[in-house]
């Protein structure tokens, strides 16, 4: 009765677990405008449109301090070289607060098709099933994995939402780093699914050969010598995924 008892748990918890791998799977490959019918997307495109007309403001604003910052006189001002820089940096500014959504989706678009490379020279189309592990440690492993991912998908629609505010600081040179830190934040939180793709390929791979166990042994035995063994595996999955951010960052510089 208690064994019986131990294995339907820990069944059940696996059952959690694979549900939470596929789901993974699926967030990082899918995009945010498709997820959940596209309806979280709609209303982020109703925001960078709204944020989008103050990012017009915005961009005369900081172009106006960037002239008096970078030009010691009006005279410097009406030189064409200077002139002609000025409004290059405009006109790209612009350019970047009307088409920086578009741009965005490309850089996007980039990192799915690096996902779907990693997923197809692996030789995997999801994530392969782990036998008897783990009980609460696997049910409370696999929510954290699934919040990390979903907090990445969090990041990527409100990276598009309020796009517009920092892609009108490039309208000036002093102000440009800020646009240049947005640029390299969303291309960092981009790559995280990268990471997290990896992480979970690398587990599979592991976990394809499980632990031996003693067959002569009680089955709570063999259980928990397996779960013992296979422990450490899970944790560094999980940490992985929780510390895709920081990998992504040193990568980066950021």
């Amino acid at each position: 009765m208690g064994e019986s008892w131990i294995v339907s748990n820990l069944n059940a918890a696996l059952s959690t677990w694979n549900d939470k791998l596929a789901e993974i799977w699926l967030l990082l490959t899918e995009s945010p405008q498709t997820f959940k019918g596209g309806q979280v997307w709609g209303v982020m495109i109703g925001i960078h449109g709204a944020l989008q007309a103050i990012g017009y403001g915005l961009l005369v604003l900081f172009f106006a301090v960037g002239v008096m910052k970078t030009c010691g006189s009006f005279v410097e001002v009406k030189k064409p070289e200077h002139a002609l820089k000025l409004f290059i940096r405009f006109a790209l500014a612009k350019g970047a607060v009307t088409y920086g959504l578009e741009l965005m989706l490309a850089v996007f678009s980039i990192v799915q098709g690096m996902v779907s490379t990693i997923i197809t020279q692996s030789g995997s189309s999801g994530m392969s099933s782990v036998t008897l592990i783990g009980g609460l440690l696997i049910t409370v492993l696999s929510f954290t994995m699934i919040l990390t991912v979903y907090g990445r998908m969090f990041s990527l629609w409100m990276y598009a939402a309020i796009a517009p505010i920092p892609l009108s600081t490039f309208a000036g040179e002093p102000t440009s780093s800020v646009g240049k830190n947005f640029i390299r934040s969303y291309a960092g939180v981009c790559l995280q699914g990268v990471v997290i793709a990896l992480s979970c390929i690398i587990f599979s791979a592991i976990s394809s050969s499980p632990p031996a166990v003693d067959t002569g042994a009680s089955v709570v035995t063999a259980v928990w010598t397996y779960v013992g063994e296979l422990a450490f595996n899970l944790l560094v999955l999980v940490g992985a995924i929780k510390g895709c951010d920081r990998i992504v960052k040193e990568i980066m510089g950021l």
